[in-house]
């Protein structure tokens, strides 16, 4: 029986991958327990840095396995358990300063969203949607629906999507702030790759920190925000990436200043 979570780490690059196809990688326990795991991983090994997030099968991520809760599930608390679980992983991909992007094919619905937002930078097919559908079948949203919908989108559209059984299309998705790129179906996993491998071979850890920066953004004051700043990039300054980019930078300018002078 395969892992419902898998990952590997290639040359910076983790991979995680929901993997229970047949139930469009929607989270039972095991999942759960096995996301908590291989997220906490990702985002505390040194090697990594950069991570993609997918979805094996037809679909992104369903939210939970709704018959799972209805049959092996006994009581709120339960729930409560499952939803704790998967959400250490959700904070130990936020809060990380690893970028991830996600590649989010097909369906991405109820905690599905949750898990699409987990990303930095998301790229769906043509042909994906997505949407909340929590109230369909008389739960709330979960795995930081609530947290960051609406900081990705804004309040009211947040409000539009929870109140309403409405599946985004891959446009209005992309529209409303939900995802970046949306790209032939076939293309949604090599495009997202290519965003990861970007980031790699540029200043990986620059752009973790500056998601850092962004996402950590609201635990701050706006003078606190703006200490963390002046500190962060002297931190970059100090550190190989920043030397290295500085310096090539300065050759640059200086070679093209020569040659117009």
């Amino acid at each position: 029986m395969s892992d419902p979570v898998l990952l590997s780490v290639d040359d910076g690059l983790a991979r995680i991958t929901l993997n229970r196809p047949e139930r469009l990688n929607a989270f039972d326990q095991d999942m759960a327990h096995a996301w908590e795991r291989v997220a906490v991983e990702a985002t505390s090994r040194d090697d990594v840095r950069a991570i993609l997030l997918s979805g094996a099968g037809r679909a992104f991520c369903a939210g939970g396995d709704v018959v799972a809760m209805g049959t092996s599930m006994g009581s709120g608390a339960e729930i409560d358990a499952l939803a704790q679980r998967i959400n250490v992983g959700i904070r130990a991909l936020t809060e990380s300063a690893i970028p991830v992007v996600a590649a989010a094919h097909g369906t991405t619905a109820g905690g599905g969203l949750g898990i699409l937002l987990t990303s930095d930078y998301a790229v769906v097919g043509e042909d994906s949607a997505v949407g909340s559908l929590y109230a369909k079948i008389g739960l709330t949203p979960d795995l930081s629906v609530s947290a960051q919908l609406a900081r990705a989108v804004g309040e009211r559209r947040a409000l539009q999507l929870v109140l309403q059984n409405r599946m985004l299309s891959a446009r209005e998705a992309q529209e409303w702030g939900l995802v970046a790129e949306v790209v032939p179906p076939g293309d949604v996993l090599v495009r997202a790759e290519e965003i990861a491998r970007g980031w790699l071979d540029g200043a990986a850890r620059a752009y973790g920190e500056a998601k850092r920066l962004i996402r950590s953004q609201p635990m701050r004051t706006f003078a606190e925000q703006l200490a963390e700043e002046a500190r962060s990039i002297g931190a970059a300054f100090d550190g190989d990436e920043g030397k290295a980019g500085v310096r090539a930078f300065a050759a640059a300018s200086g070679s093209k200043g020569k040659e117009t002078a």
